[in-house]
């Protein structure tokens, strides 16, 4: 598969996957400001871990598209994925922090899940430093692209499922 038709499914992935956001807000009852802090953390994974690989697609599609591809194009795409991921690990951290002194468990969270792709993502980080400094290599941007999208789908499918039970109760 050529990089082009492999961001191109990605990024129709990502667009699917914002848009299952909207499944989620429309599945819950109450407006999202009456959510306890643990499910707006996970809305907001949900939507950065879809939007940040859509502009991350997006930007390296268009670099694809020039010809003939400049030969720094990976180092770029992996320098973007920093440049927009770190910043959103921070945000997502300091939230988690301030979700602590929640009854997690209760709440349907897992702090063993929150940490372990905590650990995959700083990996794919230092990937994507690799990828700057000695790689420039298309699987090392797509592997980080990939987690994030995995990363979303998860918390789609943890949203929809807590909805559930509560309705149940």
């Amino acid at each position: 598969m050529q990089p082009s038709e492999a961001l191109s499914a990605i990024a129709q992935i990502a667009v699917a996957l914002a848009g299952f956001a909207g499944v989620v807000v429309a599945f819950r009852s109450g407006s999202v400001h009456q959510w306890q802090p643990i499910d707006k953390l996970r809305l907001r994974l949900l939507l950065n871990n879809s939007i940040v690989p859509l502009i991350l697609c997006i930007v390296a599609i268009l670099l694809v598209s020039v010809n003939p591809q400049p030969p720094w194009i990976w180092r770029v795409c992996s320098l973007l994925a920093l440049a927009l991921t770190v910043p959103f690990a921070l945000v997502i951290t300091r939230g988690a922090r301030d979700s602590a002194g929640l009854d997690v468990k209760r709440a349907g969270g897992s702090k063993l899940l929150f940490f372990s792709f905590g650990v995959l993502g700083t990996a794919a980080m230092l990937l994507q430093i690799y990828n700057l400094a000695v790689l420039n290599c298309f699987w090392a941007f797509y592997a980080t692209v990939a987690f994030q999208l995995i990363t979303g789908a998860i918390q789609f499918v943890r949203g929809v499922g807590i909805e559930s039970v509560e309705v149940a109760d």
